[in-house]
């Protein structure tokens, strides 16, 4: 606790300006040590009064600065009582740079930005997917060439991000950076989990997405038909890893496993369900949800044939799969010697299933959501499209169930 608290307002007569006034200060002293500032106020010599500390005189304008120094005096001590009441021990400095606003951190994007990329780098493969980690580094490479097209900065003040910030990246994503409309909407979703880091920290006190609205457009889909399934089962490949990759492929289409969830797959992961069949029991590394699915013939089928690999003995992996992008790679090789017309990635095989392997054969949508793993069902919906050939046999058994109704209907 302070011994001491004085403040005390007087002019610096050596500083007079141009017209004649001299300058006002505030000397402030706490337990023996002595500080100045400034009012940024200026007054007649003649008309101030330095026993009364304030200016002399009953016009409109002396009221006025006799006022500003009184607010002036009483906003210095209630910065002094709020430092009191916090613990903290008060200096001549420390007060000072409270009332200059100068103890405030002038917080910055970037660094916020680069922070969050860090600790998400550190979870990988806990929490977080290293693709996830992929797509906030490239918006963060896009933020920073932003503002240096847009401002000439390297970096930017938390307050000046606003609705108009925003729409001016994503302008810049759709124009100099040549992105479609889903990609630019998922920069922004990104970028808006760091404002939404700055809000919860209290750096950001107006939320620049309140009135800012975007949204994906629908994509097309892909999946393989079970015509293409089989064409691909069956295929005779003469290099061995391009016929590994298209059975590991192949096992995804027939449980929907992503491939990050694929190449965790370990022996323990299957077991016996209550059906007496074999189910994997996983959970999702992107999603953290459970998928418990039964294991159709062919995948079960796959398991078996890579039982024994090298590969899968020594790592206590359930299959030889190898990285995605070598996957990816040998996947378009295949479809070509398939004469697939389909730009085959291994994220495909998870939409055959969900189309071509279930729904088409009845399996209800809400199953298949169980078994992707999915939160939503409407997550499932944009993976899963409703072929024609159901809506014909669906069609079609109503149209049977209304002639036995209207044979009924006729009888009675």
């Amino acid at each position: 606790m302070n011994k001491t608290f004085n403040l005390l307002f007087y002019v610096k007569k050596s500083k007079i300006n141009a017209i004649g006034d001299i300058p006002i200060y505030l000397r402030i002293t706490i337990d023996g040590k002595i500080t100045e500032i400034s009012t940024k106020r200026a007054v007649n010599p003649k008309k101030w009064s330095s026993a009364m500390q304030k200016v002399s005189g009953t016009t409109e304008e002396v009221k006025s600065l006799n006022f500003y120094l009184k607010t002036f005096e009483q906003r210095v001590y209630n910065i002094y009582h709020d430092l009191i009441k916090s613990g903290e021990k008060v200096t001549c400095e420390i007060l000072k740079n409270k009332i200059l606003g100068k103890d405030e951190l002038n917080r910055t994007l970037i660094p916020i930005f680069l922070d969050h990329n860090n600790r998400m780098e550190q979870l990988v493969g806990k929490e977080f997917a290293i693709g996830t980690l992929g797509r906030y580094k490239t918006c963060l490479s896009h933020i920073r060439e932003f503002l240096k097209w847009k401002f000439n900065l390297s970096d930017i003040d938390l307050k000046k991000i606003d609705f108009a910030f925003l729409n001016d990246f994503e302008f810049y994503l759709r124009t100099e950076k040549s992105c479609n409309n889903n990609s630019a909407v998922k920069y922004l979703k990104n970028f808006g989990k760091i404002v939404r880091i700055c809000i919860a920290s209290g750096w950001i006190e107006r939320d620049p997405f309140l009135n800012y609205s975007s949204s994906f457009n629908e994509v097309t889909r892909v999946f393989l038909n079970e015509q293409e399934l089989e064409l691909m089962f069956n295929k005779e490949f003469k290099n061995e890893r391009l016929s590994q990759v298209r059975y590991i492929f192949l096992f995804s289409c027939y449980t929907g496993l992503a491939y990050i969830d694929t190449q965790k797959l370990t022996k323990d992961n299957i077991n016996i369900g209550l059906d007496g069949n074999k189910w994997i029991y996983t959970t999702r590394q992107k999603t953290k949800t459970k998928s418990n699915i039964p294991l159709l013939p062919k995948a079960e089928e796959i398991i078996e044939k890579y039982a024994n690999h090298p590969t899968c003995l020594n790592s206590g992996k359930l299959l030889p799969i190898l990285s995605n992008q070598k996957m990816n790679a040998y996947l378009k090789e295949i479809a070509d010697l398939c004469d697939i017309n389909k730009e085959l990635t291994y994220h495909i095989a998870r939409h055959t299933f969900a189309t071509t392997v279930t729904l088409a054969n009845g399996v209800p949508i809400e199953s298949v959501s169980k078994m992707l793993g999915h939160k939503n069902i409407k997550t499932t919906q944009h993976y899963a499209k409703i072929l024609d050939k159901k809506v014909s046999e669906d069609m079609s058994m109503l149209k049977f169930i209304l002639q036995r109704k209207e044979k009924e209907n006729f009888r009675a």
